[in-house]
């Protein structure tokens, strides 16, 4: 597991992620290449993580099992946390000095368009796949 700090654009919030798991995710849902234009890349951060500047950061229900924190102030996004079991997923290019990624795995594979695709060979889960798991799993 990794530790490291990241911060808004502005400054107003700083999160400590104590405990990232280097194999990061990739989600191509419809949410989330509409919430940052494209799709997601995330390092899962558990549940041991600290948020200075709370006041700053604006919940967004995104869907049954999960909301999206984001700067009230400059518009950073921040994390991807469950509701049920409190875990944060963050967007791994908010942190500045995270070694040793690895892409392990891609979600809503089947919503991927065609204009792009990676040439990283990782598990991809489709959308009755990825729901299945977060109803069972979080």
């Amino acid at each position: 597991m990794l530790s490291s700090i990241a911060k808004c654009l502005c400054g107003a919030v700083k999160i400590t992620a104590n405990e990232i798991n280097p194999k990061f995710t990739v989600c191509h849902c419809d949410a989330c290449r509409g919430w940052g234009g494209a799709p997601f890349f995330a390092v899962q951060c558990g549940t041991n993580v600290e948020v200075e500047g709370a006041e700053k950061v604006k919940m967004y229900e995104s869907s049954p099992w999960a909301s999206r924190g984001f700067c009230t102030e400059c518009g950073t996004h921040l994390f991807f946390k469950f509701k049920k079991s409190g875990d944060y997923n963050m967007p791994v290019g908010i942190f500045n000095n995270l070694q040793g990624l690895k892409m392990e795995m891609q979600y809503f594979s089947d919503q991927r368009p065609d204009y792009y695709c990676f040439s990283n060979k990782t598990k991809e889960l489709t959308q009755a796949e990825i729901m299945a798991y977060f109803e069972n799993a979080l």
